[in-house]
């Protein structure tokens, strides 16, 4: 179901003039702001009066240029920006839920919103059933009367289990449920909302900013919905408080300028080296294998001309081996061993015992999250036949391949 929709074209289309001319927008430095009249202080303060900014923590104009920017690229009417990830996660699902409803979600997620939606919502009435997203029928089967949302990320974390959008978003509207969709792994391939979610969100920390240096969310969503979040008296964003710091949203916003290119590198460097480790006869898990379960449905989600994306999983067998690899890998300058995505150079992680270890070890073991998986977050590198030699060696110091057998 691939459309016309070009996020890149989408952000390149947009224009902001600086105070004085500049081809950047100003960064706005306060977090209060003036009035000239009363009345236009309690219009602001209602909802009424645009253009006009009443404090930050409601919103900012370096705030709102990124907002423009992320709803462009999702095709969405509106966004708004959030001070992390979580931020705007649990932001936006206690938007949604209260007292009494229930979340059907995906049981391969980040650690975090595994925590969040098993541990810290229920404290106020929520509850969430976990299952397998790739089998509609298991979906299905788990809504109740009280679910409000269906929720999923569009390639897991860290398994990399492909969400069928197009088929969950048919069964949230046959149920009258909001389908929110975390595309943290897959800006510009794919387009959620395009595909049928109502809410999109994103890390702004990993690929879209692509520098490690900044914490940020973002929800995309109808205006609606952005505009009950930041509302004074009852908006989840606005009373949480989240709010991401002005000098942070310019930051994000000139990096986005390059996302496009950056994930096209991503994407063929991470396509090169999964090939390579199967051929090898390393269990590699990319979607943009043909031996990913879920290949054909990705394949028909992306906009191809960036990619199956840059994260993929390798399983060495334990997690002494995997630890060895990691540590040796970064020794020969290959990557950092360290958590995140999106970086310019490779990073490489353990899930299950980082950024899943949330998730309880029974419950690991369940979904096939074993203690020798490693998750790697696939650099800009310019030469990835060098990388491949140069991390193939590692594998066969560290006993991971057979020396032998590739001599042989």
């Amino acid at each position: 179901m691939k459309t016309d929709f070009n996020p890149a074209d989408r952000i390149q289309d947009l224009q902001y003039f600086g105070e004085f001319g500049g081809v950047n927008p100003s960064i706005s430095d306060s977090s209060t702001y003036t009035f000239l009249s009363a009345k236009t202080m309690f219009d602001t303060f209602e909802g009424n009066a645009e253009g006009c900014y009443l404090y930050s923590r409601h919103s900012s104009p370096s705030n709102l240029y990124l907002d423009k920017a992320m709803a462009s690229m999702e095709g969405t009417e509106a966004a708004n920006v959030a001070a992390s990830g979580m931020g705007a996660i649990t932001s936006t699902l206690l938007q949604l839920c209260g007292n009494g409803d229930h979340i059907v979600s995906s049981r391969t997620i980040y650690g975090g919103t595994y925590a969040f939606l098993k541990n810290f919502t229920p404290r106020f009435g929520i509850k969430t059933t976990f299952v397998d997203i790739t089998r509609i029928e298991m979906v299905e089967a788990a809504i109740t009367s009280e679910t409000k949302v269906i929720y999923c990320e569009t390639v897991s974390n860290p398994l990399l289990e492909v969400a069928d959008i197009v088929a969950l978003s048919k069964i949230a509207k046959q149920h009258g449920l909001k389908l929110v969709v975390d595309n943290t792994f897959s800006p510009m391939s794919v387009a959620p909302v395009k595909l049928g979610a109502d809410i999109v969100i994103h890390s702004l920390t990993k690929y879209i900013n692509g520098s490690s240096d900044t914490v940020g969310g973002v929800t995309c969503a109808s205006r609606e919905f952005i505009d009950s979040l930041k509302n004074v008296n009852n908006g989840a964003s606005m009373l949480l408080g989240p709010t991401m710091d002005s000098f942070r949203s310019a930051s994000i916003m000139k990096n986005l300028r390059t996302l496009h290119i950056r994930m096209k590198q991503h994407s063929h460097n991470a396509m090169y080296l999964a090939q390579q480790f199967e051929k090898a006869g390393l269990k590699t898990v990319y979607p943009g294998l043909k031996s990913h379960p879920s290949h054909e449905t990705y394949a028909s989600m992306i906009n191809p001309e960036y990619g199956f994306g840059g994260m993929m999983t390798v399983d060495v067998g334990s997690l002494d081996k995997a630890n060895d690899l990691m540590e040796l890998m970064q020794q020969r300058n290959l990557g950092y061993l360290a958590v995140s995505l999106g970086f310019y150079k490779t990073l490489f992680s353990a899930p299950g015992t980082s950024t899943s270890s949330e998730i309880p070890l029974e419950e690991q073991k369940e979904m096939g999250l074993s203690d020798g998986l490693i998750r790697f977050s696939i650099g800009l590198d310019n030469d990835i036949e060098r990388t491949y030699l140069m991390m193939r060696e590692c594998m066969e110091e560290t006993g991971v391949l057979d020396k032998s057998l590739s001599e042989a």
